[in-house]
């Protein structure tokens, strides 16, 4: 049972159920009425994310289109790596068989799949480079390939899905960017001829900083104990052009380079059509 004293209110007499109805109406309109707290920035898998003021006071890696700078040492490296007597071998016999047409005459690429690491980063196609408070994004304009690296401080994953370009953590070192890359799959090799591949052991450790405010220097260190007798570091030049844009590379189209049914690499020659 309940008993209702009463009060005077606004003229009239209140009950005491009347008068908690309003008390509760009014708590209600003045919640409404306050402002609403700013919401909450979504927690990535990493634990610490840079804020954009943060982001700002970093080396000026984003302005312009980087390019692989034109000169010998683009496409010859000067140093070269040094493979384990097994792997050693394996290249010879590929480059033998391959010699008395028994092996791919073309690199894969030809067809179209990516280079993967580390190959794709010394390719003379241009790349953009993209901060934000997770991660650096390069935009590789060869074969539209995007590599994400992870700069929250998150670690490898324990059981890593096996790609192209791997999976990459990075962080600050004062100016320059560290980049450590795992887990490639067994397609792709270390240099240009395919010859030499790698095992499912590399590693990579890149260290991307600025020589001069339109010169990225970017030096690659590649670890295998199964596949090299010693780390292969090696080290290229990019020069920034700040007008430049990304073009669409999409390799399939119009591609010339075809397979014989024997195997045999061959480059079709006849002019596509051009009826619609």
């Amino acid at each position: 049972m309940i008993i209702a004293s009463r009060r005077w209110g606004g003229g009239r007499w209140l009950s005491d159920r009347s008068l908690a109805a309003g008390i509760i109406a009014f708590a209600t309109v003045a919640a409404l009425l306050q402002p609403a707290p700013a919401m909450a920035e979504a927690v990535a898998p990493g634990p610490n994310p840079l804020r954009w003021a943060q982001i700002g006071a970093l080396p000026d890696f984003t302005t312009g289109i980087w390019e692989i700078a034109m000169t010998p040492a683009a496409f010859a490296s000067a140093t070269q790596p040094a493979p384990t007597p097994l792997y050693a071998e394996r290249a010879k016999a590929f480059l033998a068989a391959q010699a008395a047409g028994k092996a791919p005459q073309d690199a894969p690429t030809a067809n179209c799949l990516p280079s993967g690491m580390p190959q794709i980063m010394g390719q003379p196609y241009p790349m953009q480079i993209m901060f934000g408070p997770r991660e650096v994004t390069i935009d590789i304009e060869a074969f539209m390939q995007v590599r994400h690296i992870y700069t929250d401080g998150r670690p490898h994953p324990t059981d890593v899905d096996p790609t192209f370009n791997g999976n990459s953590i990075g962080h600050w070192e004062g100016k320059t960017l560290v980049v450590d890359t795992v887990g490639f799959v067994p397609d792709t090799a270390l240099n240009f001829d395919w010859s030499l591949k790698h095992s499912d052991k590399m590693h990579i450790t890149e260290r991307f900083r600025l020589k001069d405010p339109d010169t990225l220097e970017v030096v690659t260190t590649v670890e295998d104990p199964e596949a090299l007798t010693q780390p292969w570091v090696s080290s290229k030049e990019f020069k920034r052009h700040a007008a430049w844009t990304i073009a669409e590379y999409i390799c399939e189209q119009n591609n010339r380079n075809v397979v014989s049914e024997s195997g045999a690499a061959q480059v079709n020659l006849v002019p596509p059509s051009t009826a619609h």
